[in-house]
């Protein structure tokens, strides 16, 4: 099946293949049709397999664009992973003039009211702060036609539980409902069983496994620092990323990778967002070799080509492993997941090979200890070259900034107006427009932004700064 056969908009399907997407992956050409149809889904996937895309085509492709409140709710664990699904939809929508909006706690919550009170197609959150929203009446649930739960049983390892179900309460009755997670322990059975009505149930664990060599390693705990240097000498990743327990061990970990002059960042959640935010930027664009997290990390983050894993601390629960080690190794890459047990960890050795269903993988360390530590010099700068496919999607489009929004009583229909009266300009090089307190952005669609710049003086009458908005592309 391709997606021409699917019947979807021209313009997703032009999204689509300006991202690189050729044939859909299985769990698109499973899910796409169910959720399009109207059914609720249960999917069981591992991370990397091309999940985000099966929910975000569906979704996009029958929502209605001139509809003001949200359509589609999706509820994630973490905020890493909601702007990241945020991007994902933003890329596949970017020709049908979606808009999105991500929300999570840590933001002013008086900024993301405002945000809702604009035209938004779908609402990204995490679920205490969309709760939040909710229960303030500042986010209007009565069109809400889709409602998908990612990551789900890392949401319910978080404890936020409660928080979904309260959600959930809110939704209008009809709606589609849609269920991800890479396992399915039995409270999600439960809870399935109590919102989804008749779901397709489609597993594709057995069918997508990942393509990742698995090794472990006995290290005394005290010894772990100079193992991790002589296994990174050995490996030489390109990309790696090194889980740990808490956050203090992150920091550990980084203090001994940045003073042998390690290509390194962290990220746990202790660190202000936005340097959460700008470090994960940094790894995905191969800026970093190295990445040093707790899980916070691990949940449904996407980065291209993340030739190795090591788990430095060994999972809990061991569902986390699975999470863990799928951020290498995805869709047809190859990838390493290396775990290190200590003489403390055979309980949770045990329940790891249980779940498992096989034991892990041991090698002799006593061969990693022969690396020569000189070799780390080879490890001082990143030479990953990563190829970022939403380049194309942002020729022809300028997203213009007015020094003016609501202050100066601005709505997105003044500026229509105002761009439209330009001779050579018409609604269809109009893309999203976001109005805000002080400012406002658009979308110039069609390699029209020279003329709407050279072009565009007043709006509603007003004298207001135009220029190319700082940030390029995006919103």
């Amino acid at each position: 099946m391709t997606f021409e056969q699917m019947n979807l908009d021209q313009n997703i399907i032009q999204a689509l293949h300006t991202l690189g997407y050729e044939q859909p992956l299985p769990v698109q050409e499973q899910v796409i049709p169910n959720i399009l149809s109207g059914k609720d889904c249960i999917v069981k996937s591992r991370t990397g397999s091309g999940k985000t895309a099966s929910f975000a085509i569906p979704i996009i492709q029958n929502l209605e664009i001139d509809e003001r409140s949200p359509q589609a709710l999706v509820l994630t664990p973490t905020r890493e992973l909601a702007l990241q699904i945020q991007q994902d939809f933003d890329r596949i929508g970017t020709f049908k003039k979606i808009k999105t909006l991500p929300i999570f706690g840590k933001q002013p919550f008086k900024f993301q009211k405002e945000d809702l009170k604009q035209r938004c197609h779908v609402v990204i959150g995490t679920p205490g702060r969309v709760l939040d929203h909710l229960q303030q009446q500042t986010l209007d649930p009565s069109k809400i036609k889709y409602v998908v739960l990612d990551e789900a049983d890392e949401m319910l390892n978080m404890n936020f539980l409660d928080e979904v179900q309260a959600i959930l309460k809110y939704m209008p009755k009809k709606h589609v409902t849609c269920l991800f997670s890479a396992t399915y322990p039995a409270v999600i059975q439960r809870m399935s069983k109590k919102y989804l009505y008749k779901p397709a149930k489609i597993d594709l664990t057995s069918t997508n496994k990942p393509n990742i060599l698995e090794e472990a390693y006995h290290v005394n705990e005290e010894h772990k620092e100079l193992f991790l240097l002589h296994l990174l000498a050995l490996k030489k990743p390109e990309s790696c990323m090194i889980f740990c327990k808490t956050q203090a061990r992150v920091d550990e970990v980084y203090e001994c990778l940045e003073k042998n002059q390690v290509s390194v960042d962290k990220i746990h959640g202790g660190m202000m967002q936005e340097e959460r935010l700008s470090h994960m930027r940094r790894f995905k664009k191969g800026k970093v070799r190295i990445l040093v997290c707790t899980d916070v990390a691990s949940r449904g983050i996407d980065v291209f080509k993340v030739e190795m894993i090591i788990n430095y601390d060994m999972p809990s629960p061991v569902e986390t492993y699975t999470h863990r080690i799928g951020r290498s190794g995805r869709v047809d890459e190859q990838g390493l997941a290396i775990s290190l047990v200590n003489e403390y960890d055979g309980i949770r050795k045990e329940k790891l090979e249980e779940y498992l269903g096989y034991n892990l993988p041991f090698k002799d360390e006593g061969e990693v200890y022969l690396s020569d530590l000189d070799v780390l010099d080879s490890l001082k700068e990143s030479n990953r070259v990563v190829v970022d496919k939403s380049k194309d999607l942002r020729k022809g489009i300028t997203k213009i900034y007015l020094n003016g929004g609501k202050n100066k009583k601005i709505r997105p229909g003044d500026i229509v107006g105002a761009i439209c009266e330009i001779d050579g300009v018409t609604v269809d090089d109009i893309g999203v427009i976001q109005v805000q307190d002080h400012q406002s952005y658009v979308d110039i669609l069609n390699d029209k932004g020279k003329l709407v710049l050279k072009n565009l003086k007043t709006i509603k009458g007003k004298t207001l700064r135009i220029q190319k908005a700082k940030n390029g592309f995006g919103h």
